[in-house]
């Protein structure tokens, strides 16, 4: 197991259990309790948890992994997730990209698809996103126009946030925005665990023909801190196949369209 899945890992069991003991989480995750105190000193470090004798215990802030870290997590479901989104982009759109693991694999998807061309080999479609990452992966793409917002960049997501941010998103509309969210609940709709970026996400979708939330099932049924938009303003869920019937009728009953990839 490679470091950012035991981190996933570990910040999971922390969630569940409110603690970690050593020894135990060796045992879990089949690793050395060498390893895990090594990787419990770093997490301490960055402030994701609080060291005690033997484990750890939650710390106040919430579990975000920096995005380095959270590629490793339902890697597979995310890149089918990404496939079926990026197949409705349709050449000519416009498309916005909030920052994220599931987002960034749209962006691979949409560069990398053959049919997605203009003539003269001009730009076939236009992606606004406020995610530096994505920026940098399609600036290089002659068939992407890319637009970057400006803001502050918050290091654990490479996304732009702030007034700056909100000033060129004011200024755009969308064909389709496609949106990565830290959970989805019919009651609350879609949520994010930072504020900040939840209000540019809510202003990204605000200006956006279509909305598409993209979100493994792991997300499913859950909530987060602050509020991105609605179910309601939800028109399609792309979600993986290990997501059942049960846990996906509530968003078909309510009007959203699900897509298990």
């Amino acid at each position: 197991m490679k470091r950012p899945e035991r981190w996933n890992a570990l910040l999971d069991l922390l969630a569940r259990d409110g603690r970690i003991d050593v020894e135990e989480a060796a045992a879990e995750l089949a690793v050395s309790a060498a390893t895990i105190r090594r990787d419990l000193d770093e997490l301490a470090q960055q402030q994701m948890l609080t060291r005690t004798r033997g484990g750890a215990v939650a710390h106040n802030l919430s579990y975000d992994l920096p995005l380095r870290y959270k590629t490793a997590r339902r890697a597979s479901e995310k890149q089918r997730i990404a496939a079926a989104a990026a197949r409705m982009a349709e050449p000519g759109s416009i498309v916005g990209l909030n920052g994220g693991t599931t987002t960034t694999e749209v962006a691979r998807a949409i560069s990398t698809r053959g049919d997605l061309s203009a003539p003269g080999g001009g730009p076939a479609v236009t992606v606004v996103t406020n995610a530096l990452n994505i920026a940098n992966e399609l600036a290089v793409r002659p068939q992407v126009k890319i637009v970057l917002t400006g803001g502050v960049a918050r290091p654990q997501s490479f996304e732009l946030m702030g007034p700056l941010a909100t000033g060129v998103l004011d200024q755009v509309s969308l064909d389709l925005a496609i949106l990565g969210v830290d959970a989805l609940d019919t009651v609350q709709g879609a949520t994010a665990h930072h504020e900040g970026e939840a209000s540019i996400n809510r202003l990204m979708a605000g200006r956006a023909t279509r909305v598409v939330v993209v979100a493994d099932s792991s997300k499913l049924g859950r909530r987060a801190f602050a509020r991105i938009c609605a179910l309601d303003q939800i028109d399609v869920l792309i979600t993986d196949t290990g997501a059942d019937e049960e846990l996906v009728a509530p968003y078909t009953e309510a009007g959203v369209r699900v897509i298990r990839a």
